[in-house]
Formats: C-alpha cells, sequence, structure tokens
C-alpha cells in the first residue's frame, strides 16, 4: 500500500473517519476536547477510586464510565485532539465497539501490508495515513460544546 487512498479504499466501510461520518456526527453529540498530542498514541484505561480514567502518556482525563473511555481511547490513539461525543450514553459503548474493531482491522492492515518494507517506511507510511484520518475528523469536526435542545414546551395558559 502506498497510499491513503488506496489504504482507505481497501478498509471501505471501516474507515474510521466514515464510521465517524455516517454514524457519529448524524447523531445528537457534544465535543469533547481530548488535551493530548497529535500523533500515535498508546492510551490505557485505568480503574480508580474516584472512576474511571483514560491515560494518555502523562494526561489523565476523567471518564463517566468504561463504554466513554473505550469510545475516547480510540481517537486517542489517532491523535485526534477535539472528537464529537454522542450525547446518549446508550449509543457510546456499541459505537466504541465499532471503532475497535475498526481500529484493530486498520492495525492488522498495517502489518499485513508492509511486510518487506524497512522499519523507517513502514513508520512513514503509518504516520502519513493517520495524520490522514485525523485531518478528515477534524474537516468533519466535533460539533457544539453543548447540543442544542430546540423542543417546544407546553405551558399554562391563564
Amino acid at each position: 500500500m502506498t497510499s491513503a487512498a488506496e489504504f482507505r479504499n481497501s478498509l471501505g466501510d471501516s474507515w474510521i473517519p466514515t464510521i465517524y461520518e455516517d454514524r457519529i456526527r448524524k447523531l445528537r453529540t457534544r465535543s469533547f476536547e481530548l488535551d493530548i498530542p497529535e500523533r500515535e498514541n498508546d492510551p490505557t484505561i485505568e480503574m480508580t477510586l474516584l472512576g474511571v480514567e483514560l491515560r494518555v502518556g502523562r494526561k489523565r482525563i476523567a471518564c463517566p464510565d468504561i463504554e466513554t473511555a473505550r469510545y475516547l481511547a480510540v481517537f486517542a490513539i489517532l491523535g485526534c485532539a477535539k472528537v464529537a461525543v454522542p450525547y446518549d450514553i446508550t449509543q457510546i459503548g456499541p459505537l466504541a465497539a465499532v471503532l475497535e474493531d475498526a481500529w484493530r482491522e486498520m492495525d492488522r492492515k498495517f502489518a499485513e501490508s508492509d511486510r518487506d518494507a524497512s522499519p523507517q517506511t513502514i513508520g512513514k507510511r503509518r504516520a502519513a495515513i493517520l495524520r490522514t484520518i485525523r485531518t478528515e475528523i477534524a474537516r468533519i469536526g466535533a460539533g457544539e460544546m453543548m447540543p442544542l435542545f430546540n423542543r417546544s414546551t407546553r405551558q399554562r395558559q391563564n
């Protein structure tokens, strides 16, 4: 694989920006800012006495539950600074599973595609593809800090 476009085509529906645009951004979401470096990271999910934390390097991000931590971990791996999180907490778990599966598929394709290349070439290709993913997710956007609730309320008329 030489380019991000070829890599995207080989993944099809497992391309993370496609999942993000088609399945996540269509929902009511709120933006979440991850204060992490824009590179491939190795996040860990930790259970503490105060709850669940996502640790990326020296940064610790408090999460309300394990599903949210799993969801954010995929974007932390990619180095995305700002992402949309579904407002409906029942949607986060299934979407986290879809994103994790897509990441595993990408990681497997990375390993398969460059078996005969040098480590430097593999690293450059991987970094270029991840940069493309970050750029596409940033282009799609993270939305508003809080979702809009445009619903009319019925009030008593006296």
